[in-house]
């Protein structure tokens, strides 16, 4: 596993936000509270977990343009997972027509970008209902579990965990699974990319992706045990600056 790295509080605007480091790969993820839910969800006293994701264009090793008219295939699919994901901390959306918007911008791109913004997502959309709370618009968080993600893949007939960018373009076996912290799988996206994959190889994945999920979801737990101090502009912050285990900060 790559280094790991989840700082709260950094973006004091948003009402929860994390920057989250795995290895070279930063992704910034910030949870925007709304007041208001999607058409189809008007009237139902319900809320909404929503997610974009997009890479600045220096992310990558050559500039990559913006997504203005249209938003790419590869975009669509990884922010529809990410809201899967963190939907999935939820057993129920009863708690008031808000809407979460979720904001995963690539700073720097090495591999793992989609898992990356998962493990980060959470944490921000923690801190996004703790202020729901703290500011008196709900009794508590609807949030049951923590979820985090991690990739896995076969190089050179060697598994490997949470994949560089150099060994994803290498990798015969890509995987990238998301669990959730009660050790249950909350989605497994597996493609034989150069190759074919049988029983015995995905389950020794499967072992070793949730070694990495354990972690992350530590990191997780420790980036919790500190409070977020509150800023002038009503929101939180971190009180440690730098990519550390200091205060709002969790790290592998």
């Amino acid at each position: 596993m790559r280094a790991v790295t989840l700082e709260r509080g950094v973006a004091p605007y948003a009402e929860g936000s994390c920057l989250v480091s795995f290895g070279s790969t930063r992704v910034l993820c910030t949870a925007s509270v709304e007041e208001g839910v999607p058409g189809w969800k008007r009237g139902s006293g319900e809320g909404w977990i929503t997610a974009e994701y997009a890479m600045l264009p220096r992310a990558t090793r050559t500039r990559t343009s913006r997504e203005r008219s249209q938003v790419g295939g590869r975009t669509q699919e990884i922010q529809r997972l990410i809201g899967r994901s963190v939907r999935a901390m939820l057993d129920s959306f009863q708690f008031g027509e808000f809407t979460i918007k979720l904001d995963c911008d690539v700073l720097l791109a090495d591999g793992g970008t989609r898992t990356a913004s998962i493990t980060g997502a959470c944490v921000a959309v923690s801190d996004a209902f703790s202020w729901l709370v703290g500011t008196g618009r709900l009794r508590h968080t609807p949030i049951q579990r923590r979820v985090a993600a991690v990739s896995v893949g076969v190089i050179d007939g060697d598994p490997r965990l949470d994949l560089d960018y150099e060994e994803d373009v290498r990798a015969a076996v890509d995987m990238n699974v998301v669990m959730s912290s009660e050790g249950r799988f909350v989605e497994v996206q597996g493609t034989g990319e150069h190759g074919t994959f049988d029983r015995a190889e995905l389950d020794r994945l499967l072992d070793l992706a949730m070694k990495g999920l354990r972690e992350l979801d530590a990191a997780q737990r420790r980036a919790f045990e500190h409070p977020l101090v509150a800023t002038t502009t009503g929101t939180a912050a971190g009180a440690g600056a730098g990519a550390g285990a200091g205060a709002g900060a969790g790290s592998v």
